[in-house]
């Protein structure tokens, strides 16, 4: 965890831009309900470093998947539910789509999934060991369309880095974004790391069609998924 806390150190100011934008916590009150009730059997929680093969075992668990900023959860739940044999790890910052996450979860009786209601910057700087993962997942991150709020996209060339330190050697990165001028920004600082491999690749099959993309195909968004692996 040394890379981050170098760059997080060299950089303190930039990494006080966050990447996400809270927008309330205002829940429904199924939302509320699914919190209180099923909270504490998927949630892992942020008082000593994570370790993930205890809580995904090897053999249990082909893989452990992270989702980052997972939404509502429509694809989380569905991936989990369609995929048994891998773990999965929600990180998503706001609290109603943790809510309705665990709606989907509790409904489908998905049991490989975990949710983390934080910022995923902390997440990974403070803990989570490198390799901790086989992949992960990054769908319709927020893509700060205005020129003088590209500094707080994601997917900035430390972040990658960072991510390179937290997968297993050979692991995944799956992205898709329907705003072309961050895709192309995705492309080319990737392009620019020595640690992945890869660009833009089709649609996978196991991606599933939220509501969210329905929404922007509809108004003839083109939606672009990438998928790079880790040298």
């Amino acid at each position: 965890m040394a890379l981050f806390a170098t760059m997080a150190s060299q950089k303190s100011e930039e990494f006080r831009l966050r990447s996400f934008r809270l927008r309330g916590e205002r829940m429904t009150k199924a939302q509320a309900g699914a919190i209180d009730e099923y909270l504490g059997e998927f949630e892992i929680p942020l008082n000593h470093p994570i370790e993930l093969s205890k809580i995904f075992p090897k053999d249990r668990y082909k893989e452990i998947v992270c989702e980052i900023g997972s939404g509502m959860g429509e694809a989380s739940s569905q991936i989990a539910f369609e995929n048994p044999e891998s773990g999965y790890l929600a990180v998503e910052v706001h609290k109603p789509g943790i809510g309705a996450l665990l709606i989907r979860a509790n409904n489908l009786g998905i049991k490989n999934l975990r949710v983390i209601n934080e910022d995923i910057y902390l997440v990974l700087r403070d803990y989570t060991p490198d390799s901790s993962f086989d992949a992960f997942h990054i769908f319709f991150p927020d893509p700060w369309p205005k020129r003088r709020q590209h500094k707080r996209r994601l997917l900035s060339p430390e972040f990658i880095e960072t991510l390179a330190a937290k997968l297993k050697p050979g692991g995944r990165i799956n992205i898709a974004t329907d705003w072309q001028p961050y895709a192309k920004e995705i492309e080319s600082n990737f392009a620019k790391s020595k640690s992945f491999n890869g660009g833009v690749i089709q649609r996978p099959t196991w991606r599933p069609l939220t509501k969210f993309e329905s929404k922007g195909l509809g108004k003839e968004h083109l939606v672009t998924d990438l998928q790079y692996f880790k040298n």
